[in-house]
């Protein structure tokens, strides 16, 4: 479907113009019939006042007027005033006071309504009546007085909602244009909105992306650099010890089992690197399930597994069986070896494992980790404090937010803990 482009201006012109139409049928069709009601309730008063002052035996022409006309009945004798076929089309009085059942009321003859009050006292009925036509001069009054204020108003809001739009669409102008150079580094980004509204604060919103973009474009090339670099080392490596072995400088044993060492880092960066792909995936999947584990077992298992990496490092234990966990044993198995591989190649003597009150503690004897490390050591391929690079933390950061949980990491007196908490 092919929508017609068009300007918010327009748009709202046009908008106010349909205000209008509905302002003109509301007046001009809706309001008149809602006066009717309460000027027939002020006609019957109109009517009733001068027959208090109407005398028994004669009408006084000084209250006669072209718009009501008066009627006696006394027993069967009618009178009428002068001005009754002014006032009221019907030759036959008689039949006209068929009309007249109640003490005040309308009656319709010929397409014209009537408007009728009657007074009896001392045998004697006395009837003012009248046509519409003060209901018309009384709708006209209103609508006369009414619609100019209406209109005017109107006119009035309509030009400063046309001056505001103005102002607003060319605050959104300026924000396109912004959007449309976002990538553009020579372009002017400054716009300075004197107002602070929401446009303004948007404006700030934008600028921020950019500023993000700029940063992960920056993030991006840094990290194809340092995979480039990380790739390239073990590579270099394998092609020089083939080519040694080629030129017979370098035993072909010796080589093989060089090359095999390299193959395998390769291949465990390659691994990881599919691996965190696959945790970006699972974190915006709705199919994930973290249950109960046995954390005893997990830490036992980790040591076993790390205990005669080297056989100077004491591992310590502490686990509280009340403390509970959740998760996968995959992904924490995951954790631990990340973490654990970490610490091999910085602790000193000790690594202390401590799951109480649901958290875990990792700590090492190893050097304090620097403040402009600890900022951002999370991110993948950072270079690390030896120079290195990798995906381990990045991974276990990862991995612990898919689960609800978040890591901490702080120097203590001596060595470093990583502290592992569940999310409230």
């Amino acid at each position: 479907m092919k929508f017609r482009k068009t300007k918010l201006s327009h748009q709202l012109i046009a908008l106010i113009g349909l205000a209008f139409v509905i302002l003109f049928i509301s007046l001009g069709v809706i309001l008149p019939k809602m006066l009717i009601p309460v000027a027939e309730k002020n006609i019957y008063t109109y009517l009733s006042e001068p027959l208090k002052f109407v005398g028994n035996n004669r009408i006084d022409k000084s209250l006669l007027n072209t718009e009501v006309a008066y009627i006696y009945i006394v027993d069967e004798d009618v009178a009428t005033s002068e001005n009754i076929q002014q006032v009221i089309n019907i030759k036959d009085i008689k039949k006209l006071l068929s009309y007249i059942k109640k003490d005040y009321g309308k009656f319709n003859y010929n397409h014209d309504t009537y408007y009728y009050y009657t007074i009896t006292k001392d045998e004697i009925t006395k009837v003012a009546i009248s046509n519409d036509s003060y209901i018309n001069e009384t709708k006209e009054a209103i609508l006369s007085t009414i619609f100019p204020i209406v209109l005017s108003t109107c006119l009035l809001i309509g030009l400063l909602l046309v001056m505001w739009s103005s102002f607003i669409v060319k605050k959104i102008e300026k924000l396109k244009d912004k959007i449309d150079h976002i990538d553009n580094a020579d372009y002017n980004h400054n716009i300075n909105f004197e107002i602070d509204d929401e446009i303004k604060s948007l404006a700030l919103a934008i600028e921020d992306m950019r500023i993000s973009l700029i940063n992960q474009e920056e993030y991006r090339n840094q990290m194809y650099q340092n995979i480039s670099h990380d790739f390239k080392t073990p590579l270099t490596v394998i092609k020089s010890y083939i080519e040694a072995v080629e030129d017979n400088v370098e035993d072909s044993n010796t080589a093989l089992q060089v090359i095999k060492q390299q193959t395998e880092k390769l291949e465990n960066k390659v691994h990881s690197l599919l691996y965190l792909n696959k945790l970006d995936y699972l974190k915006n999947s709705k199919n994930i399930t973290n249950e109960l584990v046995d954390m005893e077992q997990i830490i036992r298992d980790e040591v076993d597994k790390f205990k005669f990496h080297k056989k100077e490092i004491n591992f310590i234990v502490d686990v509280d069986p009340k403390s509970k966990y959740y998760g996968t044993m995959e992904h924490w198995e995951t954790i631990f070896d990340n973490l654990l591989s970490n610490f091999m190649r910085y602790t000193t003597t000790t690594i202390k494992i401590t799951a109480k009150q649901n958290k875990l503690t990792l700590y090492n004897d190893g050097e304090h980790i620097a403040d402009d490390f600890l900022e951002g050591i999370f991110t993948p391929f950072r270079k690390g404090i030896k120079g290195e690079f990798g995906l381990g933390l990045s991974i276990v950061k990862k991995t612990l937010n898919i689960m609800n949980y978040d890591i901490t990491i702080k120097n203590e007196k001596k060595g470093v803990s990583f502290i592992i908490k569940r999310n409230s």
